[in-house]
């Protein structure tokens, strides 16, 4: 892998050091950390937040970032984005998609959400970014729901947030986990923020019925190892092109083939989901390209219509991909953006009427 810019010997480095285990990550993370920054991305640029906010007030963001033994006794990395000349009026909480990590592109978007006024709050699932656990391995769904609930319920019982509207937001694999948590807590939750939901698995990545017969009996034995086969995902969720060059300095982000159990947990968790639709009832804000072929998107649309809650928003995105918020061209970062924070701010002030 060449990355520009960065020095041969922190590259070599990076390049030859097996991400299985969180020492690991967070070695090539710390030797990382600062290149986002120099990344020609719309996200990281000041004058992408200019563009947002020359008719409005900003406020300068402050950021804490933390490791803390849960419950399983896996220790989880988190961070936290907060406006600092401002009191917070909402509470966002962040669960990333699928090989990824909170500490990447979606830096960008807590960025902006804080300098806005509002309280963001990420953690790295288990198995992935700088959080304990096997790399890229899901040894069952229900386990790392159960994880974001512990994590978000500590933040929400904080006195200092005390009676603040709390909304989850999650992209692919993490508006699945968004969804899971809802049915869990039905009555905890202001509203979701919904970005190409993993609601149905798009045929194009499915592997074929025999072949997934065969996984399932592997698993048993195997669980952990690296052979399902995949397309390669960022091909398939970048539009922009140069975006998923940008992609690769993502040096925390799962690659390969995924393993036997984790491929199965996200087939049956996406089969619950699409069944359980109909319970589906707080505020939605669902954010889908037409041209996914990752997560389908017919998945989202019967979500917006099975879902029992009469407020509801699906916005489909004309001609794009599935990385919604990291790999469009700039304007429709832009739009995408606009679209959420429209959609936050006119519930918010709902919510405190």
């Amino acid at each position: 892998m060449r990355w520009e810019g960065v020095d041969k010997n922190v590259a070599k480095m990076v390049s030859e050091t097996k991400l299985d285990q969180a020492r690991e990550r967070r070695k090539v993370r710390e030797a990382f950390k600062d290149v986002q920054l120099r990344i020609d991305h719309c996200l990281f640029k000041n004058s992408f937040y200019l563009r947002f906010l020359f008719e409005m007030d900003t406020n300068v963001v402050s950021y804490i970032q933390s490791y803390e033994v849960n419950s399983r006794g896996l220790e989880i990395f988190s961070k936290s984005w907060l406006p600092e000349n401002s009191s917070i009026q909402a509470l966002v909480c962040f669960c990333h998609g699928y090989g990824d990590t909170c500490t990447f592109f979606f830096e960008g978007v807590a960025m902006r959400l804080a300098s806005s006024g509002y309280g963001v709050f990420a953690m790295d699932l288990p198995g992935f970014g700088l959080s304990e656990g096997l790399h890229g391995y899901i040894p069952n769904f229900d386990y790392l729901v159960d994880d974001v609930i512990e994590h978000f319920s500590k933040i929400k019982e904080n006195p200092e947030y005390n009676g603040l509207p709390s909304f989850m937001f999650g992209g692919s694999m993490g508006a699945a986990i968004a969804l899971k948590v809802h049915f869990k807590q039905p009555d905890s939750w202001d509203g979701a923020i919904l970005v190409a939901p993993m609601c149905k698995i798009s045929d194009e990545i499915m592997p074929p019925w025999p072949v997934k017969q065969f996984l399932v009996a592997m698993a048993k034995l195997l669980p952990e190892k690296k052979i399902v086969p995949l397309k390669d995902l960022g091909e398939l969720a970048f539009r922009d092109r140069t975006k998923l060059e940008q992609a690769s300095y993502n040096v925390l982000r799962y690659r390969g083939k995924a393993r036997l159990r984790t491929a199965l947990e996200i087939i049956r968790t996406t089969r619950e989901i699409e069944q359980r639709l109909e319970e589906v009832c707080l505020p939605l804000l669902i954010l889908q390209g037409e041209f996914d072929s990752v997560t389908d998107p017919s998945g989202s649309k019967a979500l917006h219509e099975k879902a029992s809650c009469t407020d509801k928003k699906l916005c489909l995105y004309e001609d794009s991909y599935h990385a919604l918020l990291e790999g469009e061209p700039d304007e429709m970062i832009i739009q995408i953006l606009n679209d959420i924070f429209s959609w936050l701010d006119d519930h918010v002030k709902r919510l405190r009427r």
